[in-house]
């Protein structure tokens, strides 16, 4: 059964949601969190081909990011989708979660404090 990636327009989480070909666009979705049937879907990323030395070249190129303000959370979002991108490899629900965070303002140190099991036990 496919999987479909939803954000809940009430609670704000991104959950994964399995539906069969005939449920979806048909059949209501409701967020596993909250219970509401306010869900906007994500669209996964489109993925190509390109060498590991393109891509590394690509990171190594800086200049186009412009500088980088450390204290704007904002600046760093748009870096670490940039980084991530590049990267070309699926990166975990917990990276949207603190990119989004980033974007909407809020400093890394509320973040850090509001998920402190961040990264427990990945091995990168």
């Amino acid at each position: 059964m496919p999987m479909y990636d939803y954000r809940c327009q009430e609670c704000g989480k991104r959950s994964t949601i399995y539906q069969s070909y005939q449920e979806y666009g048909l059949e209501p979705v409701e967020c596993p969190h909250c219970g509401s049937h306010e869900l906007k879907r994500l669209l996964q990323r489109v993925r190509f081909a390109r060498s590991e030395e393109s891509r590394l070249d690509a990171l190594g190129d800086m200049s186009d990011w412009g500088d980088l303000d450390e204290s704007d959370p904002r600046a760093m979002a748009h870096m670490m989708r940039k980084m991530g991108s590049e990267l070309g490899e699926e990166m975990p629900p917990e990276f949207d979660e603190v990119v989004d965070r980033l974007e909407a303002g809020e400093s890394p140190d509320e973040i850090e404090s509001s998920l402190p099991d961040l990264g427990a036990g990945d091995d990168f």
